[in-house]
């Protein structure tokens, strides 16, 4: 053993070899910081032989530098290549939280590049020369989508519903349905984040029935705000009452200091032909003083949170010290405006727009597809058999709790290993390929997988089976 170690070259002969120098350029790292890299492995190398794991050539060969080597590299990849990375949603999910969410438009990554890569009008007025805001240029967007008289942009709606609680309602009472009280992603409820505002919630009604009544006989000297949440992330069913928008827009209007919030979740613009959002520009159009909604979600953008209403509330909000909190930035403000852009039509929209493509594509339209990449595989893997089957895909993203949408599936079966053996060989592949398992066949949406992508698939298999 003693033999061994000491036939294990130093560092000072190793940094000489030409794969260090190899790696310094590859990755344009200090010497220091890849000579530091270098001991480390070494290290490792010695305690694996003393621990008789090493599994590999003998030390001093010229084959045990180039492994040595190849596991300092492989160090180098883990600290220092990029920890996000591409996947190819394979699931059917077209709001897959995990994944990111909505994939962005053409047009917007454009955008987001073109002002990312140069400077920009982002707080500065072109016409008069002096500082501008930042709110303006999204906030006329928002105003002709939704039919606001305001609006303005935060980081998400978390952060949109706690800031209208903080800035209009803190030591006072907010009204709202005990039904209501969700709880969405991350453990985040809004009873919490009505807590940490310091509004003082009033609960109304019970789990499954609120009546006008209920909230009629809650108001007092010191309620502030009438909120009413939209509960896109569940669904209760049976014997349930709930008090529309209308009536409670009215009974605020009875009451000169009460304002009326809606909390609209996903925040749809475009009328959807399944579940029952409620469109963003109907809320308003009926009077609701203030909503907030997501960009990430059904509008199909970057994440943020966009508030929208009574002008006299969002100057309000604009003038707040959370504000600058909460602000989002300049990526952030073009993804968004691209998206909205998109918008002046619906049939623009449902054209450019992944997340309304992905909800709208026709039966046929998916099976074309699932035809293309089952072929692909069946004809270039022989060692995997692959069949197309119907199934379901789900909104995700918590919107539209238990709508589902008829798809078209390319299952995988009878391939020389486990589904999850395969499943997690895919998700280590460039670009990974996230799917389904069930009954130990692994399975591909192919609502979620773009034209290009079928072929990657197929490639990604190809690599792992020969």
């Amino acid at each position: 053993m003693k033999s061994l170690l000491r036939a294990i070259p130093p560092v000072h002969e190793l940094k000489k070899h030409e794969q260090f120098q190899k790696l310094q350029r590859k990755y344009l790292i200090e010497e220091e910081r890849l000579t530091a890299l270098l001991r480390d492995a070494l290290s490792d190398a010695r305690h694996h032989l003393l621990s008789g794991k090493w599994q590999g050539e003998q030390p001093g060969t010229e084959a045990f530098i180039s492994k040595l080597f190849a596991r300092l590299e492989n160090r180098l990849n883990n600290k220092f290549l990029y920890r996000l990375k591409r996947v190819i949603n394979a699931t059917g999910t077209v709001l897959h939280t995990n994944l990111g969410r909505a994939v962005l438009s053409e047009e917007a990554v454009r955008h987001v590049m073109n002002i990312a890569s140069n400077y920009s009008n982002l707080e500065y007025d072109l016409e008069s020369g002096k500082r501008g805001s930042r709110h303006s240029h999204i906030e006329e967007w928002i105003k002709e989508m939704t039919g606001a008289e305001a609006a303005m942009v935060v980081n998400n709606n978390a952060a949109a519903v706690y800031f209208i609680l903080k800035a209009l309602a803190k030591g006072k009472e907010v009204i709202v349905s005990r039904g209501q009280l969700v709880e969405i992603g991350g453990s985040f409820r809004v009873s919490s984040i009505m807590e940490e505002s310091g509004a003082i919630l009033r609960e109304v009604g019970t789990t499954n029935k609120t009546h006008l009544s209920d909230y009629e006989n809650s108001i007092n000297e010191n309620t502030s705000m009438i909120m009413k949440v939209h509960t896109s992330n569940f669904k209760i069913i049976g014997f349930t009452k709930n008090v529309e928008s209308e009536k409670l827009i009215e009974l605020s209007r009875k009451h000169d200091h009460i304002i009326y919030y809606e909390d609209l979740g996903s925040g749809v613009l475009y009328d959807l032909p399944i579940g029952e959002e409620p469109l963003v520009q109907e809320v308003i159009k009926k009077g609701a003083d203030l909503v907030s909604f997501s960009g990430d979600k059904l509008l199909g953008g970057p994440q943020a949170g966009i508030i929208a209403g009574k002008k006299y509330l969002i100057d309000r909000l604009k003038k707040h010290q959370l504000a600058r909190v909460l602000r989002v930035d300049k990526m952030t403000l073009a993804a968004l405006e691209a998206t909205l852009a998109e918008y002046v039509s619906e049939k623009r929209a449902a054209g450019t727009i992944p997340v309304l493509k992905d909800l709208l594509v026709s039966e046929q339209e998916l099976n074309k597809k699932a035809q293309i990449l089952a072929n692909m595989i069946n004809d270039e893997v022989p060692s995997i058999s692959a069949i197309i089957e119907k199934d379901e895909s789900t909104i995700g993203g918590g919107s539209l709790p238990e709508e589902t949408m008829p798809t078209y599936t390319v299952v995988l079966d009878h391939f020389p290993m486990s589904a999850e053996s395969l499943h997690k060989s895919l998700r280590t592949q460039s670009p990974s390929v996230v799917a389904r398992i069930r009954k130990d066949k692994l399975i591909f949406d192919v609502r979620t997988i773009r034209e290009k992508e079928l072929a990657e698939i197929k490639d990604a298999l190809k690599r792992i089976f020969t």
